[in-house]
């Protein structure tokens, strides 16, 4: 009798902003459980959200801020309206940009640009100075852009993109580092459907979308006081239009923690009863491990042994 092999491991499959070359590409190329699997170039955010949502993806990644431009809204709007998602890592890459084109075309031939849109605004103190006449065609991603204008699809004439587009096509590098900010980091996030959330490492980010309940004087401050009266740093907080009507927003957060200490839990609570709608995106190691510092008042200990005097108290125990 022989026994039948055994099954070749299940291959995972990532969802990524592409084609390759992208600096979305970059950031799944950190992520230690995503090597040696299917990686998935996909056209937008949107996309790659569905893909997790419909099963053709285990996790997407997707740029969701950026150190020059802020948070890319279409991001954040998307996981505001999409259910059943969570973040479950973040991950920085340094942003450079290169100006290429076809083979043969010098920089004084150059009047038109293709560029996505976030990378055309961190290049355009550059582009102003060096073609004060060009314009510019936005692409889809800038790997796109550069390919576009080697294969003739866009009518442009040069893109800017990423370094590593030298190493897979055929172009002339018209200059190198064009961007304005020669520290520019996007932070990119890693999406799967809804999970617990990975183990407090001690330093984590807790990240959630919280509406206001009506507006009235002082309500930002009430929700923003569910965080400081429970020493809980936030690293973000972004305001995103609602769409229902003028004047309506939603608040884009990232909390210093993780759900599982005592003291964001206890916020989340607040906030719970605070806000109409508290979207819970994920607890998630920080991309630099930096370890979160907190006043010994908001100890985890400090918040049970609150929990244990009043329940003594409830139930009449000698000394409470």
């Amino acid at each position: 009798m022989t026994s039948e092999p055994p099954a070749a491991p299940t291959r995972r499959t990532y969802s990524f902003l592409g084609p390759a070359g992208t600096f979305t590409e970059a950031a799944l190329a950190q992520v230690p459980e995503a090597r040696d699997q299917n990686w998935r170039p996909v056209r937008n955010v949107g996309e790659a959200l569905a893909d997790v949502i419909d099963g053709r993806s285990d996790a997407a990644m997707i740029a969701i801020e950026n150190s020059v431009d802020g948070g890319v809204s279409t991001t954040q709007d998307a996981l505001a309206t999409v259910p059943g998602l969570r973040i479950v890592g973040e991950y920085l890459v340094p942003v450079e940009f290169v100006l290429v084109a076809k083979p043969g075309v010098r920089l004084e031939d150059v009047s038109v640009v293709a560029a996505h849109p976030v990378a055309y605004a961190q290049c355009l103190a550059w582009l102003t100075a060096t073609l004060p006449e060009h314009s510019h065609i936005p692409a889809a991603s800038n790997v796109a852009a550069a390919v576009g204008v080697v294969e003739g699809t866009i009518t442009a004439d040069a893109a800017i993109a990423p370094p590593g587009i030298l190493k897979l096509h055929d172009l002339e590098l018209l200059a190198d580092k064009i961007g304005d900010n020669a520290h520019a980091v996007t932070r990119f996030v890693l999406v799967s459907r809804t999970a617990p959330p990975p183990a407090p490492t001690g330093a984590d980010k807790t990240s959630l979308i919280v509406e206001l309940p009506e507006d009235h004087p002082g309500a930002l401050l009430e929700l923003l006081e569910q965080f400081a009266t429970r020493g809980i740093n936030l690293s973000l907080l972004a305001s995103r239009p609602i769409g229902d009507e003028l004047g309506r927003y939603r608040f884009v957060i990232d909390a210093d923690g993780h759900i599982e200490d005592e003291r964001m839990a206890d916020a989340l609570l607040g906030l719970r009863r605070f806000s109409p709608r508290v979207l819970y995106l994920g607890s998630y190691p920080r991309a630099d491990r930096a370890i979160v510092r907190y006043p010994e008042r908001y100890s985890d200990e400090v918040f049970v042994e609150a929990r244990d005097w009043l329940r003594g108290l409830v139930s009449g125990e000698p000394g409470a």
